[in-house]
């Protein structure tokens, strides 16, 4: 997960601030959800997954309430089928946020003295989690693919770049 980030990282970075702010977040996201496993059950792993639920909750709300609707916006000023294209890929991304959303509701943040049965619970929501994370970054990654890359050279043709 953290190679494919670097990889979408060397691909788009740069090219704008908001996709760079999304990429930083996303890299943050996942060093912070790779750490999770390793730590103690103790006030560490509360402490831990509080902050990985905050960088969860504001990655998501960067994403849908930023980045998505830059490159919608930027999309629809192009009658070329790429707006379609990229609408589908939202129910797809929708179905992560609300697993993602649903993890950070769960509590598992809130967790002070865990039972067995709920550091069970945390591991197999953290395990699901992450491949829904996987396909939302492949997803984000298809839609910026769509609705930025394949215009950049349009856009910078017609300003004589």
């Amino acid at each position: 997960m953290l190679e494919k980030c670097r990889n979408a990282k060397e691909r788009w970075g740069g090219v704008s601030e908001i996709i760079d702010h999304l990429l930083e977040e996303r890299q943050q996201l996942i060093s912070r959800f790779v750490a999770l496993p390793s730590l103690k059950v103790d006030s560490e792993l509360k402490a831990h997954t509080e902050a990985f639920c905050d960088l969860l909750m504001d990655y998501l709300s960067s994403g849908h309430f930023e980045v998505y609707e830059q490159l919608l916006r930027e999309g629809s000023e192009f009658d070329d089928g790429s707006l379609e294209k990229a609408q589908k890929l939202f129910p797809r991304i929708q179905d992560s946020t609300d697993y993602a959303l649903d993890f950070n509701d769960n509590g598992f943040a809130c967790l002070a003295a865990p039972t067995v049965h709920q550091v069970r619970e945390f591991a197999d929501h953290l395990s699901r989690l992450g491949e829904k994370l996987e396909e939302r970054f492949e997803l984000e990654d298809r839609m910026i693919e769509i609705l930025h890359n394949s215009h950049r050279d349009l856009v910078l043709t017609e300003a004589g770049e």
